[in-house]
Parts: C-alpha cells; sequence; structure tokens
C-alpha cells in the first residue's frame, strides 16, 4: 500500500510533535552492530516517536508503508512515527544511534 497517508500532519512530514522530551536512547550501533531486529520490519509503541541520528556514514531508512526510503546521513536524521512499521539498512561504514521522545509527564 504505497503512498498511504497518515490522519497526522506531522506524521506524514516525519516531524517531531512540539514539546516531546527524550528519554532514553540506544547505544552507538555500527554496520557490523545493528541488531537484527533493527534491519527488518518493526515499530515504536503508542505515543512514542525517535530521531535517528548518523554519527558517521549512510543509513537507508524505510518505512514501506507511506512509500518513504530515504538515505540517512550526518546531514539529515530520520524521524520515526509511533506505531508504523520501519526497517534500516547500511549503506557503507555506519555509525548511528537512535533517541526515544515521548509527551511530558
Amino acid at each position: 500500500m504505497l503512498g498511504t497517508t497518515l490522519n497526522c500532519v506531522r506524521c506524514d512530514r516525519f516531524e517531531l510533535p512540539d514539546g516531546f522530551v527524550s528519554y532514553k536512547q540506544t547505544p552507538v550501533f555500527t554496520e557490523e552492530t545493528i541488531p537484527a531486529g533493527l534491519k527488518k520490519d518493526h515499530s515504536t509503541k503508542t505515543g512514542v516517536w525517535a530521531r535517528i541520528i548518523v554519527i558517521e556514514g549512510k543509513l537507508r531508512y524505510r518505512v514501506d508503508t507511506l512509500g518513504t526510503d530515504m538515505e540517512l546521513s550526518q546531514d539529515k536524521l530520520g524521524i520515526v512515527v509511533p506505531e508504523v512499521l520501519h526497517s534500516v539498512e547500511p549503506l557503507s561504514m555506519v555509525r548511528f544511534l537512535v533517541e526515544f521522545y515521548r509527551k511530558p509527564d
């Protein structure tokens, strides 16, 4: 179902909602240490957004249900929308981490 849109303007634009706060981040992953689960479709929980931050190299970020395929780098980060299936794939040597965001308590 390519080209689907969500009923959420920020979701469709891959923008974090205003006021959401970072509450956790992963260790730094490389092309050799990316967990297998990140390479196949997976999602965040309800209400949890994330930013994929590339420190070095390039990473492909796919959101097949939205028809999105992005090349992430130091200059372009990826925004993960809650509950939407996505995956990543290293395009070269890469170092990246994921920061998780939620609405403040």
